[in-house]
């Protein structure tokens, strides 16, 4: 049948906000509801009739309440086939009641989880009526109407008003992709939370928050965000993201949460990479010494500051067409600056992202071939206390705090890579290149065409020294400092140039890269 008059309808959830409504209009259509334990109780004290499942099993709620509805007076009521002549004929023998509607929210499971309850009250939380109701109603949706979840309740409240209790078809079979789409997120999470890391045999990902993009990498591919936006951000200003937006922006928070609680950083970004990158006193002295970085690659960058952006700063970045800007906060004078380009993009760090990015060691998913690869983050920053020197010379402090600074720009930049620095400012980076020779080569001359003293500065690589010639080239560019991973078979060689030529080196041990 396409339509359905809907006569009767089984409602059993945890989350009953919104649920009042519903039933009042149930009732008002003279719709006989079903209904077990608290949402038996809370539908009474509204002053509406409701039967209780145990007058239709004859067994009561047992175990608990683990067991209340999986019964097949209840199930048989919920999957018969109104057009199946022996499914109809067994209703009548059994003397089991049609069920049209049903109405489900599951226990709260991933909440539950999230608390850091103990174990045996997450366990109890493993719904198991509930999924099994959601299944079968939505299986049937030829003949029956399910709701899974209270976020499809305004939806269902929406149907009964405007259909006076008759469902069409397709608004059945929308509400069992709904229903499917709650019952699969459910077993993931359960899956993901029972599989440790050893015995992770399978991936299941899971995300029911969904934000369309502008487009894709492309203007020609259509893009998405799967993943709860308004948890990192609040959108202050600005048009739609892309999809590269979104990869700016990931880079950018990224390498920032290294900086969350130091002084003023400023960062600039562009194709994933800090093209800019300082610590000041001030957060307007960073964005300037930030931008001098490069600012050519700075046109139409994403920018990022760990601290507060006031109107000073707001002024000077007003003059630079750039997609994003990010920060904890922005004054209002600031706010008001920055939104002087209608297109430009504006997003509020919510309070604690930061750390709780960093903190959730979510694996790192990408495709590849015909399936994906999986990580752990790379969560390792590199301390004083990890560096070991390798030389006979030792950096002084204010080698160490640059030289630690760089590695910190290093690990967010991609391989292979070379960083060079000098008093807390990126003066030039060499990104993705094929040789590391080549990185070092590229970041010299980018560093001397904007007009940098490299004389005193450092140099951080993501990976160690197979060669001398590193350091060798290095020397020529006036660098006397250089933290690395080290552990190549001939690391003496690189050691050996150092001693000769008066040049502080560090290893610390752990590589970065970065593909």
């Amino acid at each position: 049948m396409s339509q359905i008059t809907a006569k009767s309808a089984l409602i059993s959830v945890f989350n009953k906000d919104g649920l009042g409504p519903i039933v009042q209009k149930m009732n008002e259509l003279g719709i006989t509801i079903y209904s077990t334990g608290g949402t038996d109780k809370f539908i009474k004290d509204l002053g509406i009739d409701v039967v209780p499942v145990e007058d239709v099993t004859s067994y009561p709620s047992i175990l608990g309440g683990r067991v209340k509805t999986l019964h097949p007076k209840v199930f048989g009521g919920i999957l018969n086939r109104r057009d199946h002549e022996g499914d109809v004929a067994q209703l009548e023998e059994y003397d089991i009641p049609q069920i049209d509607m049903v109405i489900v929210d599951l226990y709260p499971f991933e909440k539950t989880v999230a608390s850091g309850a103990a174990q045996q009250d997450i366990i109890e939380k493993i719904d198991i009526g509930g999924i099994s109701l959601i299944r079968a109603g939505a299986k049937n949706f030829k003949d029956t109407l399910c709701v899974g979840t209270v976020d499809d309740y305004s939806k269902l409240l929406e149907v009964l008003e405007t259909g006076n209790g008759v469902t069409t078809i397709e608004q059945r079979k929308e509400f069992a992709a709904s229903c499917f789409n709650v019952s699969s997120h459910y077993d993931s999470a359960i899956y993901n939370y029972f599989s440790s890391d050893s015995q992770k045999k399978a991936l299941k990902l899971s995300e029911q928050h969904v934000m369309p993009l502008r487009y894709g990498e492309n203007p020609h591919q259509r893009g998405w965000f799967y993943g709860n936006f308004d948890e990192m951000f609040i959108k202050r200003h600005g048009k739609e993201l892309s999809y590269n937006n979104l990869l700016d922006v990931d880079a950018a928070v990224n390498l920032i949460s290294e900086f969350e609680h130091d002084e003023p950083t400023f960062g600039v970004f562009k194709h994933n990479n800090a093209c800019g990158v300082a610590q000041r006193e001030t957060i307007l002295e960073a964005y300037v010494d930030a931008l001098a970085g490069d600012p050519v690659s700075a046109f139409g960058g994403v920018l990022i500051s760990n601290v507060e952006i006031d109107a000073a700063t707001a002024t000077e970045i007003h003059k630079l067409f750039c997609e994003v800007v990010i920060a904890p906060s922005f004054t209002s004078e600031a706010l008001e600056i920055l939104k002087g380009k209608k297109n430009r993009i504006l997003l509020e760090l919510v309070n604690g992202a930061l750390s709780r990015k960093r903190d959730t060691n979510k694996l790192e998913v990408r495709g590849s071939l015909n399936g994906y690869l999986v990580q752990d983050p790379n969560l390792k920053t590199d301390q004083k206390e990890d560096l070991k020197t390798a030389t006979t010379v030792a950096p002084t402090d204010a080698q160490i705090e640059d030289l630690l600074f760089a590695s910190k720009l290093c690990k967010h930049t991609k391989s292979n890579t070379i960083v060079l620095a000098k008093n807390k400012q990126l003066c030039a980076s060499g990104t993705g290149q094929t040789s590391r020779v080549d990185a070092l080569n590229q970041a010299i001359h980018k560093a001397k065409s904007f007009k940098f003293d490299l004389e005193g500065s450092v140099m951080a690589s993501d990976a160690f020294f197979p060669f001398p010639d590193c350091v060798e080239i290095a020397d020529n560019a006036g660098i006397n400092a250089v933290i690395q991973p080290g552990g190549s078979i001939k690391d003496q060689l690189s050691i050996d140039y150092c001693n000769k030529n008066n040049i502080a080196m560090v290893f610390t041990g752990t590589r970065h890269f970065k593909h």
